[in-house]
């Protein structure tokens, strides 16, 4: 089992920035991969961004070119740096670390950003 702690969400406005980060603990070792799915109200969750053990990343097209995902592997923590902010990426982002039989998930940061 792993154990995520989300920080970094908040209000801001459209155009702005925010940096989410996401510390793991217990079983760090058994992780493949560790990424961000958002959800908004009424909508289906929507992978976000992931990066692999070996520091392959990916992203979904909505946030290319304006989300970076990366990762601390001293401090067991991945980070999520949303530069141009836009009212549609208001959600629940929710971290989640994969291993080879297992999903864990965060608990959740609202991000809000106003027009």
């Amino acid at each position: 089992q792993v154990q995520l702690v989300e920080s970094g969400g908040g209000l801001v406005q459209a155009g702005g920035s925010l940096r989410l980060s996401c510390a793991a603990s217990g079983s760090v070792f058994s992780i493949n991969a560790m990424g961000w799915y958002r959800q908004a109200p009424g909508k289906q969750r929507e992978l976000v961004a992931t990066i692999t053990s070996g520091g392959y990343t990916t992203y979904a097209d909505s946030v290319k070119g304006r989300f970076t995902i990366a990762r601390d592997n001293a401090k067991n923590t991945v980070y999520l740096q949303m530069n141009s902010l836009k009212p549609e990426d208001t959600a629940v982002y929710y971290c989640y670390a994969r291993g080879y039989a297992f999903v864990d998930w965060g608990q959740g940061t609202q991000v809000t950003v106003s027009s």
